[in-house]
């Protein structure tokens, strides 16, 4: 699986590479941002291809030293939020594979994340810090707005086009 990390992402990883990488995970590819928020630095992950967004506010360097296993958590955390079977779970972990770097972003994906971050402000703004979101209720609202994608003409549902991702694994 690729991470392709914006400038200010890339620069807290020693091994992003700044030319594309091949893509081996039949899940795709996702890009990664670092917002502040509050003071706290946050990832907004959204996926490539479904613009399934994911949000993790309060990362500390020990998050970035384990990061395969923050995302994986965080993501199969979020499957089984949006109610993606035992089974098909078990495949998604499999199907991770080993996490790459590069530096090499879609301007599609970043338009979708740059819509998000003042949605993502206006629930910041409903709490007294960022760290009191409650994750959960977070990323589930996160993946079921309707987005753009350069792939297919009109909307998508996050929610759906990920489902349907996992369920063809």
């Amino acid at each position: 699986m690729i991470i392709h990390c914006t400038k200010k992402m890339a620069a807290k990883f020693p091994n992003v590479q700044s030319e594309p990488q091949i893509e081996t995970s039949p899940l795709g590819s996702w890009h990664a941002n670092l917002y502040t928020f509050d003071r706290r630095q946050c990832i907004l992950f959204t996926h490539d291809e479904t613009r399934y967004s994911l949000f993790y506010p309060g990362v500390v360097k020990s998050m970035l030293d384990n990061f395969d296993e923050f995302f994986k958590g965080m993501f199969l955390g979020s499957l089984f939020a949006i109610g993606v079977p035992d089974n098909q779970l078990s495949r998604v972990e499999l199907a991770l594979g080993k996490m790459t770097f590069d530096s090499c972003t879609d301007r599609s994906v970043l338009g979708s994340m740059n819509t998000l971050k003042p949605m993502i402000h206006s629930r910041v703004c409903e709490v007294e810090n960022v760290m009191d979101l409650d994750l959960i209720e977070m990323n589930y609202w996160l993946t079921d707005i309707p987005m753009g994608t350069s792939t297919k003409a009109g909307f998508g549902w996050p929610q759906k086009d990920m489902k349907a991702l996992v369920a063809n694994l």
